[in-house]
């Protein structure tokens, strides 16, 4: 059974090739874009890792993942972060907020699929 990738992103680019390089690497991809119920997705489909963007309509990405890390089903959940900003404060938000990689856009294929492999084995 492979691995199951939530991404939570509203960006038709980076939706697109996000899934491509992970579903061709063997992952099952879902994607969600709102930000508003982003807690309820995560809680309903359980994946194994989330990637996670910090800007999206309704509800910041930081915001979404305080949330995730006070539940204790999903405190050790995963989570790498994709900005737009990548500013040192953003990082500082992000780790904060209990992050578990940070990554700016725009980014390389190898490093979104390197740290997502890192991230399910742990």
């Amino acid at each position: 059974m492979s691995k199951q990738v939530l991404l939570i992103e509203d960006e038709p680019n980076i939706i697109e090739a996000i899934s491509f390089i992970l579903s061709r690497d063997g992952w099952s991809v879902k994607t969600h874009s709102n930000g508003a119920d982003a807690v309820d997705i995560v809680k309903e489909r359980k994946p194994d890792v989330v990637i996670l963007d910090v800007m999206l309509p309704g509800k910041s990405g930081y915001d979404i993942l305080r949330e995730l890390r006070e539940d204790p089903e999903n405190r050790g959940l995963p989570v790498l972060m994709l900005t737009a900003r990548g500013q040192t404060k953003d990082r500082e938000i992000a780790e904060r907020a209990g992050c578990d990689a940070f990554m700016t856009k725009p980014f390389s294929n190898a490093d979104v699929l390197e740290t997502v492999r890192a991230l399910a084995a742990k």
